[in-house]
């Protein structure tokens, strides 16, 4: 799911496309896209783009007379920058908004579509969109604390609950903790004030960072390829890689479709964090540190 530094890239990459001109035509090839009826998509032709932002992971296109249309582009929603009325792709395209210079198309390569549009007037039902999560490159040392505070919940939760900070999600968490050296698990109400500080010292270096480095390497293109997984990350998607601070292999938590990345050896102590489904089929043979669990390893399968 594009998370902050993705969505960042996006509005980078759209601003010079799209602000100041006018919406000729929306066209909407899936139904379920649109989870609103009023305004309909007919309003906003003729009207111009007046302004882009970031709600969260929501990008949000303000429009002339107070009308706003708020995309989700939650798991694999994509936007694409093709010519002119462009045709929408038949098996992944959800609609485009076609400019003079060129029409924007929404994508979604998955089998459950759950990209969402909705078309709102005025700031206050604008509002209604945001999960109330303060904005983690812009708040207080004070307000960041207070945020981490109000729930006692693990860190891996607390980062990526958008009630609690906006626009984290599953993989710039990894990196977040992985450079604060800050266990997944570890409950917020028993870090210490130096720790929280940590915290959000990482928390606003990686995520400005990975703006900065997405939108270098996008160049003017318009960016074809964007994901929250990026090779040249330390943590998220390097299950069984060495940690680029350590060299120790890093391990992870799976729960359903997500996984926690993390090293033991600089978040956790040297403890392997149980994993849900191996640890109950493990039992008491789960191993409790790197050492056992590469110990593990090295033993040969019994015969059958």
């Amino acid at each position: 799911m594009p998370e902050l530094p993705e969505v960042t890239l996006y509005l980078h990459a759209l601003r010079p496309r799209i602000v100041g001109e006018r919406i000729e035509r929306i066209r909407i090839a899936s139904p379920s896209l649109l989870k609103t009826f009023d305004p309909t998509p007919a309003e906003l032709h003729g009207r111009a783009v007046q302004t882009l932002s970031r709600l969260g992971k929501r990008i949000v296109l303000g429009l002339e007379d107070g009308i706003f249309a708020v995309i989700h582009l939650m798991i694999a929603g994509r936007f694409q920058w093709r010519k002119p009325g462009a045709a929408i792709p038949r098996k992944r395209g959800h609609a485009a908004f076609d400019f003079a210079r060129g029409s924007l198309v929404l994508t979604e390569a998955s089998t459950h579509k759950r990209a969402s549009l909705h078309l709102v007037r005025g700031a206050v039902a604008l509002r209604a969109h945001d999960p109330g999560g303060i904005e983690p490159l812009e708040a207080s040392a004070e307000d960041f604390a207070a945020a981490i505070l109000r729930e006692n919940r693990t860190l891996k939760r607390a980062l990526t609950d958008p009630r609690i900070l906006s626009g984290i999600g599953n993989a710039h968490s990894d990196e977040i903790l992985l450079r604060a050296r800050l266990s997944p698990v570890r409950l917020t109400r028993r870090l210490s004030g130096e720790e929280i500080e940590r915290l959000r010292a990482a928390t606003r270096s990686s995520l400005t960072e990975w703006s900065e480095r997405l939108i270098e390497e996008a160049g003017d293109d318009f960016p074809a390829k964007v994901t929250a997984f990026h090779p040249a990350m330390a943590a998220h998607g390097k299950y069984g890689e060495p940690c680029d601070r350590c060299g120790t292999a890093i391990q992870r938590i799976v729960y359903a479709t997500r996984e926690t990345n993390y090293c033991p050896a600089c978040q956790t102590g040297g403890r392997v964090l149980a994993d849900r489904a191996l640890s109950r089929l493990l039992g008491r043979d789960w191993p409790r540190t790197v050492e056992e669990l590469e110990e593990l390893r090295r033993t040969p399968e019994p015969e059958s």
